[in-house]
């Protein structure tokens, strides 16, 4: 399984990379493997505002249906386009071009109660 040590990760199984300021959150690939073959990513609040736990999107698998929460708190200013014809990404390249949103954080201090991949690596098993 692979648990990038530069980025942090939400109990809920969520990562976050921080680029200036803005928070790219994608799903680990302990998730997307969890959920099997994804055939759609359903994000309908770009441009909204949500704290950290809130639900941002709905990723199907062909198993089962599962909530997509916000890492942290803010302004949803991107959603990956690419995944609305190919959301297979996600499970191609979960760190990669399989990225689902990018937020302009409201509190940058939540960052701080995110895991690193050592504590995340304990709860992705």
């Amino acid at each position: 399984m692979n648990i990038p040590s530069n980025l942090k990760y939400s109990s809920d199984h969520e990562w976050v990379r921080i680029e200036n300021n803005v928070a790219v959150v994608g799903i680990t690939d302990f998730a997307q493997s969890q959920l099997g073959d994804i055939v759609f990513v359903d994000i309908q609040t770009e441009g909204e505002t949500l704290s950290a736990g809130e639900v941002f999107g709905v990723i199907e698998a062909v198993k089962t249906v599962s909530d997509a929460l916000m890492p942290v708190s803010g302004k949803i200013i991107e959603v990956n386009a690419e995944l609305e014809n190919a959301p297979e990404l996600v499970n191609k390249n979960p760190y990669g071009n399989g990225w689902m949103i990018k937020i302009e954080m409201s509190n940058p201090d939540e960052l701080n109660s995110l895991l690193v991949a050592e504590q995340y690596q304990e709860i992705a098993q």
